[in-house]
């Protein structure tokens, strides 16, 4: 495992571990209707996945520099370097993306929520996550941390409120994975990395951690 994968995934289990403590996941899984055993069966899942990223296809890049923005989107700069062909592989991480979207669909066939409001609870917060998200070189997409989690928890009481913490869930997953990751994945040749990882480097990007804190929100 490359020492990059080895800091992240030493920083990831710092992170639960601390989180853990407070027993906040506990709480989010319990307002999802989770049992603690299935929690705990989902949280080693997460930790254990956020390190496997499984290869969907690869892209042809050829680039000579990066348009960067710096986070509070005031300031422009350009780096450039030589002409640069390659491949970007395009990955989706097992931890950050397959186990929230699959417990996503669970709850979807619960059908507990109508499905009208999913859909407009996922467009909302997919329009809010591509309008927020910027493609950082050498790291992946970004976007404020609680912007779409409180987003969601807000759109979801105004929807549902029977049912706030599973469509919270829902619209913070969906709409983070659509709108930050597959709708950035036309610009992945300014990603300057050899892997482009859907819910990885970063799972806790938006994917995970969003539906989390959506769910302890609503």
């Amino acid at each position: 495992m490359p020492v990059n994968s080895l800091l992240l995934f030493f920083v990831i289990s710092l992170f639960f571990a601390a989180m853990l403590q407070v027993h906040l996941f506990n709480i989010a899984f319990a307002k999802l209707g989770l049992t603690p055993e299935i929690s705990l069966f989902l949280l080693l899942g997460t930790l254990l996945g956020s390190g496997i990223n499984l290869p969907l296809y690869s892209v042809n890049i050829k680039e000579t520099g990066h348009l960067v923005m710096s986070p509070d989107r005031k300031l422009i700069w350009e780096i450039f370097q030589p002409v640069r062909e390659g491949k970007i592989v395009v990955a989706i991480n097992v931890g950050g993306c397959l186990i929230p979207v699959g417990l996503c669909l669970y709850f979807i066939s619960l059908q507990v929520i109508g499905p009208i409001d999913i859909i407009v609870g996922v467009l909302a917060i997919t329009a809010l996550s591509y309008k927020f998200s910027r493609l950082i070189p050498g790291l992946g997409v970004g976007m404020p941390v609680f912007l779409a989690p409180l987003t969601s928890a807000l759109v979801a009481m105004i929807l549902d409120p029977v049912h706030t913490a599973h469509l919270a869930y829902i619209s913070g997953v969906f709409g983070v994975l659509i709108g930050a990751d597959i709708l950035r994945l036309k610009t992945i040749a300014g990603l300057g990395a050899p892997v482009a990882s859907i819910g990885g480097a970063g799972t806790f990007d938006g994917i995970f951690m969003t539906g989390i804190i959506a769910a302890l929100l609503a």
